[in-house]
């Protein structure tokens, strides 16, 4: 037999062994020397496996000194008692019922007691579940327990589907920097940045009083050169909580020097090198965001090529040449900037069998 076969064969027996061992005598109640009371339950286990699995639980069973806490309860406070049941039966059987009602109580206990599998396990489940419903709760409990991956899934979700997200109630009710982080990404699918102001102020006045002291930092996030003028000198400059703003006076100032074509000398920081350009700062960041670069376009197809014409800029781009496109029995289609010529019959004089075919072109 293969030896690594062998190996693997008999890891696999003894941990089955061991977990069927361990999982009868937590049945039979014997050798418990643990008892963790939750709420008015009381959860029988060993030290040994909680020890084991948890690094929070090894520390809570010694002192500073190093020596075994001569103790039997430990109470367990602000706890459901099924869910830190479910968590004690999974460090005896490796199984564990994950759905969609304890998911993030799952997420938030493993945190809690240092049980990296499980927390793993749902931070994916949560991330294949992201709905528009969940997104948001799910972006603010990835930051509340410092999950960078879950986060960051939670953002870009929601910034994908910006405009919609930001129409919820429970979208005026995060916190300045949990907003901050999704305004201020270049992946905001918005075809206009007025959009992005708009929202801005519609949040601050959620609860002025409070969040009007956010307003300066949340400049940086507002990409100003990105509006046209005309909306930037009616709707920002003359905005009642801007004009009475002696420090976003100034940013106004600089913002309208740069329509003008002026720009302040970049600063360079600590960590820029030599010769590289420092950054400007946020409210001047004039990148397109991600859905800036979606147009509308009218496309013309002749018999020898694509044309694309933007009607708001005027302007015509050449899609693509083809020796032949059939002008009989066409479809078009689009998905993901692709655009799909189906159908049509040509004939292909070097097949002699089969001379008739079908015509499937992408643009």
């Amino acid at each position: 037999m293969d030896p690594q076969g062998l190996r693997e064969d008999l890891r696999l027996f003894q941990t089955t062994l061991l977990q069927d061992g361990l999982k009868e005598l937590l049945n039979e109640n014997k050798l418990i020397d643990c008892v963790l009371k939750v709420g008015d339950r009381s959860i029988p286990c060993h030290r040994l496996i909680l020890a084991a699995c948890s690094p929070y639980f090894r520390e809570l069973f010694f002192s500073t000194e190093g020596k075994e806490v001569d103790k039997k309860e430990f109470t367990l406070e602000n706890l459901d008692a099924s869910v830190m049941e479910a968590i004690v039966n999974y460090m005896y059987s490796a199984e564990i019922d994950i759905n969609d009602n304890n998911v993030q109580d799952l997420l938030a206990v493993a945190n809690r007691f240092q049980i990296p599998s499980v927390f793993t396990v749902s931070v994916n489940y949560l991330q294949k579940k992201l709905s528009k419903k969940n997104c948001l709760a799910i972006y603010r409990l990835g930051l509340m327990l410092n999950c960078a991956r879950l986060a960051m899934a939670a953002r870009d979700y929601i910034a994908d589907r910006f405009e919609t997200i930001a129409e919820d109630e429970d979208f005026l009710e995060l916190a300045p920097p949990e907003l901050f982080a999704i305004i201020g990404a270049d992946a905001l699918n918005v075809e206009k940045e007025e959009v992005v102001f708009e929202t801005l102020m519609k949040w601050i006045r959620k609860d002025k009083e409070k969040r009007v002291k956010s307003l300066e930092e949340a400049f940086e996030c507002v990409r100003f050169r990105l509006l046209p003028e005309k909306y930037f000198k009616e709707k920002v400059e003359k905005n009642d909580l801007i004009k009475t703003d002696p420090e976003l006076l100034k940013k106004i100032k600089v913002i309208k020097e740069a329509f003008a074509g002026k720009l302040p000398e970049r600063k360079k920081g600590q960590d820029d090198e030599e010769g590289e350009e420092g950054k400007l700062p946020g409210y001047l960041n004039d990148n397109r965001r991600y859905g800036m670069y979606a147009k509308d376009m009218v496309l013309m197809i002749s018999d020898t090529a694509a044309v694309a014409y933007d009607g708001q800029e005027n302007e015509c781009f050449l899609a693509a040449m083809a020796e032949q496109i059939p002008r009989n029995h066409v479809s078009l289609t689009s998905k993901k900037n692709n655009l799909y010529v189906l159908g049509g019959l040509f004939v292909d004089e070097e097949d002699k069998e089969n001379p008739l075919q079908c015509y499937f072109y992408q643009v």
